[in-house]
């Protein structure tokens, strides 16, 4: 009696496995894909498991590094092909401009494009001069900014640099020439001064429009996955002595942005109403940035 009893219990532990393993393998919801090859991850998608192949990580093989700059709290981005060394520059900025040729330099990079999302107000752009230090470096801007660069960018442009490339969206209203620069796989974009960390760019000088703003971030940027990391220009708080945010997601902004989460007449409202100071070096930033940043340097 006593083996059958053990028998019973085992054979009921196995059933027990059986099943777990069962519901390990399949899927919760139906219309799954099977795995192509590569590495299967779990993704949450209206409550229920599924199975998808990306074939390999997000941005595998990227080369990625965050800068800063404290007196315009500018963000400069630096993006790289491990397997080629080459490398994309956005926004770098005239004051750290020893800093980011000694880190491309340590790294073994080959920078092939220096980019600006628009045409800056706030501070110099590096490219112009970091051309004369790197031998075949070109600069890059959107052809709408009015300024001038080796690279002017439409909407749907591609920049290259090894097998990756950052697509160019337009993505107006805080200048003409704003674009959002964002990789193939979707999973990072550049934004520039278009929308911010809990925030977006100023609308009331140098072509500004509240109302083309707001449509550039909610057809351009909120259409992105919500996933979708986003690397603004600038991180502000740190003017104040307040840690900043160095990331958000698409889902955060279009959750939790004070001024995109309201109706149109609101943010234009809101804009309409900022009373902030003109940038303290406007008057020569905008003039230097218009010529690739060589202007009186």
């Amino acid at each position: 009696m006593a083996m059958c009893s053990l028998v019973t219990r085992v054979k009921a532990a196995r059933r027990s496995l059986a099943l777990r393993l069962s519901f390990r393998r399949l899927p919760e919801c139906s219309g799954t894909t099977a795995a192509r090859g590569g590495r299967t991850h779990p993704v949450q998608l209206g409550g229920c498991r599924r199975w998808y192949s990306s074939g390999s990580r997000p941005n595998d093989g990227l080369l990625f590094r965050q800068l800063f700059e404290s007196e315009s709290s500018t963000y400069t981005y630096l993006l790289a092909d491990r397997e080629t060394k080459a490398a994309v520059l956005i926004d770098p900025v005239l004051e750290t401009i020893d800093r980011d040729l000694k880190l491309i330099h340590e790294l073994g990079l080959h920078l092939k494009v220096a980019v600006n999302t628009h045409c800056h107000a706030d501070h110099i752009t590096s490219t112009g001069l970091m051309k004369t230090r790197l031998a075949g470096l070109e600069s890059a801007i959107s052809k709408l900014s009015g300024a001038s660069a080796d690279i002017l960018l439409s909407d749907g442009d591609q920049i290259a640099f090894g097998k990756h490339y950052l697509t160019v969206r337009e993505t107006p209203g805080h200048t003409d020439g704003c674009v959002t620069l964002v990789t193939q796989d979707r999973h990072m974009a550049f934004t520039g001064d278009a929308l911010l960390i809990r925030g977006c760019g100023r609308t009331d000088f140098q072509q500004g429009c509240a109302k083309r703003l707001y449509n550039s971030v909610h057809e351009k940027i909120f259409t992105l996955p919500d996933r979708c990391l986003i690397y603004p220009a600038h991180d502000y708080l740190e003017r104040v002595n307040v840690p900043g945010q160095t990331v958000s997601t698409v889902g955060e902004e279009r959750m939790f942005n004070p001024r995109l989460t309201k109706s149109l007449e609101e943010f234009v409202n809101i804009m309409d109403n900022l009373n902030l100071p003109k940038p303290s070096k406007l008057d020569i930033s905008v003039p230097a940035n218009l010529l690739c940043g060589v202007h009186q340097v």
